[in-house]
């Protein structure tokens, strides 16, 4: 972004004097002005600024967007009829464009924006032939006026670019590390995406069409536009649509009180609805304040899901929605379905009580497993649960194949930038990792590679990449991703070093892997581009682009693949199928994998869409192998 400031023109050229009168200028992003020198303007007794037409001036000094806002006049003054700065249409730049040949005194053409004409009695005013001024003397002799070229330079050139107001909304300091934007040093403006009210969802009284109020989304009216996308989900989920026919006449989750909390998409409203055929009562939050679709949300809400989530939540109302989900009177959950483990840490620590009537917990996701694991060493948790995340078919899918297709979808939706010959690092080389690298090697860039575990690692290495400590390459790095499930990854002196306009993005579950809360001083400033992206400006000058502020980049800022998902929302259904109906005894406290047979079974639900056929084995085979004929076909210490 260039700024609002005038240069001079040549060495000792002289200021341009303030403009005293409020000029009706009409600025085409660019203008360029021809100014007759102070000699021969000492007798000017007025000055008039003179409009040309598109056709007689062609732009040559491209401003910003910012130079551009600075031109507006001030509040309560100005020319109300002058026509609005045209900031959307900047030239492209040809051979012998751009400042410098605009700001050369011996251009031989200067095309103009506007021009500085006088009169005087003694002399008679002509359009030199090549566009500039001429002085005709008494005696008929023909000069050119003596000229410097200058821009313009208006009183308020300093104004901050594109302000905006910014959005009040509940707040809670209580996390600091994943503060939303909207605090002090932020430009950012409304977070959602399709409606400028910005009343909070909490301040609104909404009905459903049945007249229930059970719910707190952003507009119960964007209902029919979420169900068409719910609608269009089903057809690239077909294990899930598969299980919901088989399944639904048995109501395998008959009784279940399921409690959820994870990204809320058409993805998820699939599994949502049918956790609901299946005979589970529901009641679900947002794991994620930013990946929320609020039309899905509102469909849900109308089809009569207790849904509390909007898109752009500020940490206070991510807690007080994930509360309405889990305190309501009458209602005791009995079943936990989470995407982190927030909710899991909500329940255990505000409602004890209710956390050990819990039967089952599914947790999908590396962070929310962490914490599980903790609870079970610390001997704290009192209730089985099922570790999908480490699942075949969650690792091998979702993770791989899911971000090897959305990390480039997320990146060009917020930068529109181009891969080929960019450096990147990728931190971590788990299945998330190894997805990102093949994304963005196969579009050209050069990839290095960050891991502590020297198995990864070296997978890494035999993979083509080059391993590195973050330090090594930081300054030359055109991207920045993390996708390690660990924290300060990123540190504020990772941050300080690297180059301008560097991009960071996280790519693991939390938002603890970019230090972001250490950009939240008041030297910094932060600047809101487009949803999502945020410029950080050090007082250099130097910027840097974070996306969804350190959060899940690519469901906080693009879509993920449907069919991917349907491989993850089919095992996180079996396993709470599982978990609801096992006999008392087969699960204790402790934290289990899915069981093989279950993975085995989600991916043959899958197959029939690319028409895949399996090979059988023979008695003969599978008393060769000691294998089942009908599996499992891989033991649980097999490694895929």
């Amino acid at each position: 972004m260039g700024e609002g400031r005038g240069r001079e023109a040549g060495g000792g050229a002289e200021r341009e004097p303030e403009l005293e009168s409020e000029p009706a200028v009409a600025v085409e992003a660019v203008m360029s002005v021809q100014v007759v020198s102070a000699a021969a303007a000492a007798k000017v007794p007025e000055v008039e600024l003179k409009d040309l037409s598109p056709s007689e001036a062609e732009p040559q000094l491209g401003l910003s967007t910012a130079a551009v806002s600075a031109m507006a006049p001030p509040a309560g003054g100005g020319d109300p009829e002058a026509p609005a700065p045209a900031a959307e249409r900047p030239p492209a730049p040809g051979p012998g464009s751009g400042p410098a040949a605009a700001l050369s005194p011996a251009a031989g053409k200067v095309p103009q924006a506007s021009a500085m004409k006088r009169s005087d009695p003694h002399h008679q005013h002509q359009r030199h032939r090549d566009g500039g001024e001429a002085l005709v003397s008494p005696d008929g002799t023909v000069t050119e006026a003596p000229r410097t070229v200058k821009k313009i330079q208006f009183a308020d050139q300093k104004q901050e670019f594109n302000k905006r107001p910014t959005k009040i909304g509940r707040r809670s300091l209580s996390r600091s590390i994943s503060q939303s934007s909207t605090d002090s040093y932020s430009s950012a403006a409304s977070y959602t995406d399709s409606s400028d009210d910005e009343t909070s969802p909490r301040d609104k009284q909404q009905k459903n069409s049945k007249g229930s109020s059970d719910f707190c989304v952003k507009n119960i009216k964007q209902a029919e536009f979420g169900r068409r996308e719910i609608e269009i989900a089903e057809q690239e989920m077909p294990a899930l649509m598969a299980l919901r026919k088989r399944a639904q006449g048995e109501k395998p989750l008959a009784g279940a009180k399921i409690v959820g909390c994870t990204h809320i998409t058409a993805q998820t409203a699939v599994l949502m609805e049918t956790l609901g055929a299946l005979g589970a009562q529901c009641r679900w939050a947002a794991c994620n304040i930013y990946s929320t679709l609020n039309e899905v949300a509102a469909a849900l809400a109308e089809s009569g899901f207790p849904v509390f989530a909007w898109k752009g939540e500020s940490e206070d109302d991510f807690w007080w929605c994930i509360d309405r989900c889990v305190n309501v009177e009458g209602w005791q959950p009995n079943m936990i379905l989470d995407d982190g483990g927030d909710l899991t840490h909500w329940i255990y620590k505000k409602y004890p009580n209710m956390f050990k009537k819990i039967k089952g917990i599914v947790e999908e996701s590396v962070t929310g497993v962490h914490r599980l694991y903790q609870l079970s060493k610390a001997g704290k948790l009192c209730v089985p649960a099922m570790n999908v995340n480490d699942s075949v078919t969650k690792q091998k899918f979702d993770n791989l194949y899911c971000c090897r297709e959305s990390i480039l979808d997320g990146l060009k939706r917020t930068t529109d930038m181009m891969f080929g010959g960019k450096q990147v690092v990728v931190c971590g080389y788990g299945e998330v990792g190894k997805g990102c690298c093949a994304a963005l090697k196969a579009m050209g860039s050069i990839v290095y590679v960050t891991e502590i575990d020297p198995i990864c690692a070296l997978q890494a290495c035999m993979d083509g990449f080059r391993l590195v400590k973050l330090n090594e390459v930081i300054r030359q790095v055109d991207i920045v991703i993390t996708c390690t499930g660990n924290k300060n990854v990123v540190t504020r002196e990772h941050l300080d070093r690297m180059k301008n306009s560097c991009i960071v993005c996280n790519m693991g579950h939390s938002n603890t892997e970019i230090d972001v809360a250490s950009l939240r001083t008041p030297e910094l400033t932060w600047e809101r581009v487009r949803s999502q992206v945020d410029h950080v400006i050090w007082p250099d000058g130097k910027r840097i682009v974070l996306l969804a502020e350190g959060r899940l980049l690519n469901l906080s800022c693009s879509t993920v693949p449907t069919f991917v998902l349907s491989i993850t929302a089919t095992t996180q259904a079996l396993a709470l199928i599982e978990l609801y109906n096992a006999p008392e005894g087969r699960y204790k406290q402790d934290v289990y994998l899915l069981p093989k047979k279950m993975d085995e079974y989600v991916a043959s639900l899958h197959l029939p869409t690319f028409d895949a056929h399996l090979t059988e084995l023979t008695d003969e085979q599978a008393k060769y192998l000691g294998l089942n004929k009908n599996g499992p076909f891989k033991p649980n210490y097999y490694r895929y």
